[in-house]
């Protein structure tokens, strides 16, 4: 419907201009006066401005919120969720951030499950990463002896979670 009411406007606006004004090309090859063209871009910069405010806004609030500080409950964790984020503020904190895209010594933790490969090329899946929780790979050391199966499938069912 905006586009109707442009074009009426437009019209309306070659009718009544006088032959002695020299309308410019739009690049569709109609002749739109000067003027017309002001005004549109007026148009076009509040939208991209409404825009650019609005994408900033819905980056500002997803940004407010640390989930690290939040509660298990407030997080919608299970028990099993629960001991995992414990055992990984014990082990793994240290160098992998849980609610970040970004890491300080080893890769973010955070959407592991969600994207199909893990950092290091493997799989994204429950194998692959229990073995680098395990055993250990490149810089990471292993913890196969520090924790028992059942933590480290606390451990994973958490890293799911994120």
């Amino acid at each position: 419907m905006p586009c109707v009411k442009w074009r009426g406007f437009l019209s309306q606006r070659l009718e009544s201009e006088t032959a002695s004004e020299t309308p410019i090309l739009h690049p569709n090859g109609i002749g739109v006066p000067a003027d017309a063209f002001s005004e549109y871009d007026r148009h076009l910069k509040r939208a991209s401005i409404f825009l650019v405010s609005l994408v900033l806004a819905a980056l500002l609030s997803a940004c407010g919120r640390d989930l690290s500080k939040e509660s298990d409950a407030e997080l919608g964790l299970s028990a099993q969720q629960s001991n995992g984020r414990r055992i990984f503020q014990l082990y793994c904190a240290s160098c992998h951030n849980a609610y970040s895209s970004s890491g300080s010594n080893g890769p973010a933790m955070k959407g592991v499950f969600k994207s199909k490969y893990l950092p290091s090329g493997l799989p994204a899946n429950d194998r692959f990463v229990k073995q680098a929780i395990v055993n250990g790979r490149g810089m990471m050391p292993a913890f196969g002896e520090s924790l028992g199966p059942q933590q480290v499938d606390d451990l994973i069912a958490y890293l799911h979670s994120l």
